[in-house]
């Protein structure tokens, strides 16, 4: 039988190590509705739609470049704009039939960092470029394919994220399987519920997590 640490990890990816889980807040158990795309909009020239397209992932984009590059605020703005410079251009090539608006833009933004990546290697002589911390994220340092460093840091940024948008409740029995490697029957007996309770409560949180990694393009 497979355990919820090895759901837990497939969920996420091979990419993630032990992802520091965020402070518990208030989470609603109802998933707020995704809202209408509003690409469609864009590419027809809509300003209305192009203010709130960056409304929308402007700020998201931003964090996610402060990760990938290990808090260089210039990477990240540089990001935001190339981002959404490639969205107003390419708005016409979202199709709602093969993904969320969210998935397009996130895989927009990852393709447009590991251009970035390949920029800053080029411009420091193809050497790593100093002072982004590597452990913390940074895709502008160390060896490998800078895809390999986007996914990854992508991966563990969106696994942050969305634990921490779980319930309580949810958010305890992934802690105690993932971290301290408890199966279902000792979470139910440490947290004195039932074995079925644990069960509905790792599915809807593996679900969550499955949804925030398809959401920005991180798996399908």
């Amino acid at each position: 039988m497979i355990s919820i640490t090895q759901q837990f990890s497939a969920a996420a990816g091979a990419t993630v190590a032990r992802v520091p889980l965020p402070s518990s807040r208030p989470a609603s158990a109802v998933p707020a509705a995704t809202p209408s795309p509003v690409l469609p909009a864009v590419a027809r020239g809509d300003e209305r739609a192009t203010a709130e397209l960056w409304d929308r992932y402007a700020g998201r984009v931003r964090a996610l470049g402060l990760r990938l590059s290990g808090y260089d605020s210039r990477f990240a703005d540089d990001l935001v704009q190339e981002t959404f410079a490639k969205l107003w251009r390419g708005a016409s090539g979202f199709d709602a039939t093969r993904g969320t608006e969210a998935t397009f833009v996130f895989t927009v933004a990852r393709r447009a960092a590991v251009d970035q990546w390949r920029r800053g290697r080029r411009a420091a002589g193809d050497q790593p470029l100093d002072g982004l911390p590597e452990a913390i994220g940074a895709v502008t340092t160390g060896p490998g394919a800078p895809e390999d460093h986007v996914d990854a840091v992508v991966t563990g940024w969106v696994v942050t994220e969305a634990l921490g948008n779980l319930p309580a409740t949810q958010r305890e029995v992934i802690e105690l399987a993932y971290y301290r490697q408890l199966s279902q029957t000792e979470i139910a007996g440490q947290l004195g519920i039932p074995l079925g309770t644990v069960k509905t409560r790792t599915y809807a949180a593996l679900k969550a997590l499955r949804a925030a990694l398809a959401d920005t393009g991180v798996m399908t």
